[in-house]
């Protein structure tokens, strides 16, 4: 995700996306929501409707909503898309990505990708949404991270592979569709036991994608680290940290 990190070419990228065509049921128990600062930042006044891509299990979605948008979602998976459907009977939901939606032209003032955009052809995704985009209209683009500048938690991020490190100077790439591209940070925290802490490790591409063995590796070292390096006792509350990255951009 971010400049100087990991390299991925368009079937690596498409490979590792595909670790959460399964799964929705786990992803929407375990992953966090977003923080409603991220939302009420990135939604300009005025907005009546927005897109939400990459919209997984409606995590993101749901926040739209209750900023009084009329939502749509598109996700590349059935299966979470069958999550959102159950948790958000309202938002018509469709299979598509950010670089076939299947909508129509000039349809919305908001399209968000929240934790989605790593996975993109940001050139391709970036002329499909400022196609879908009325003139004007707002591209937001959301990342949930571990908040590695806390010691223990840039550990924790190593053991699960989460490859979350927050470079400020980072620009995530957008096509020349769009303009004036702006930042916020939002330092929240996720109260999680230890146990889910480890359910959230499952969750991560690294761990969808690797063989049995380096699963039992995984979780046997955070199990270690949790409760033995840092005393944490099972079924007890802590506090996870995080960042939320939000950007926004407007059609040129």
């Amino acid at each position: 995700m971010a400049r100087g990190g990991p390299k991925l070419d368009h079937g690596r990228r498409q490979e590792l996306g595909q670790s959460f065509q399964d799964g929705g049921e786990h992803y929407e128990r375990v992953r966090p929501g977003y923080p409603a600062e991220s939302a009420d930042w990135l939604i300009p006044a005025g907005a009546r409707d927005a897109l939400d891509v990459g919209a997984g299990t409606g995590k993101f979605t749901a926040l739209l909503l209750d900023r009084g948008l009329a939502v749509a979602a598109v996700d590349p998976s059935t299966d979470m898309l069958d999550q959102l459907r159950v948790l958000l009977p309202g938002v018509p939901a469709a299979e598509g990505t950010a670089e076939a939606t299947g909508l129509a032209d000039s349809s919305f003032d908001v399209v968000s990708v929240a934790q989605a955009w790593h996975w993109c052809d940001p050139i391709a995704a970036s002329t499909e949404l400022s196609r879908v985009l009325r003139t004007g209209g707002t591209l937001g683009l959301v990342w949930n991270q571990l908040d590695t500048s806390v010691p223990w938690v840039h550990r924790l991020s190593r053991i699960m592979h989460a490859g979350d490190v927050y470079r400020p100077h980072f620009r995530p790439p957008v096509g020349p569709e769009f303009k004036e591209l702006e930042s916020h940070v939002t330092h929240w925290e996720d109260a999680l036991t230890t146990e889910e802490i480890m359910e959230l490790a499952k969750s991560r591409s690294y761990y969808l994608r690797s063989g049995e063995a380096t699963r039992a590796k995984v979780l046997a070292n955070l199990d270690w680290y949790l409760h033995d390096h840092l005393g944490h006792a099972a079924g007890a509350p802590l506090g996870l940290p995080y960042l939320t990255l939000t950007w926004r951009a407007v059609k040129a």
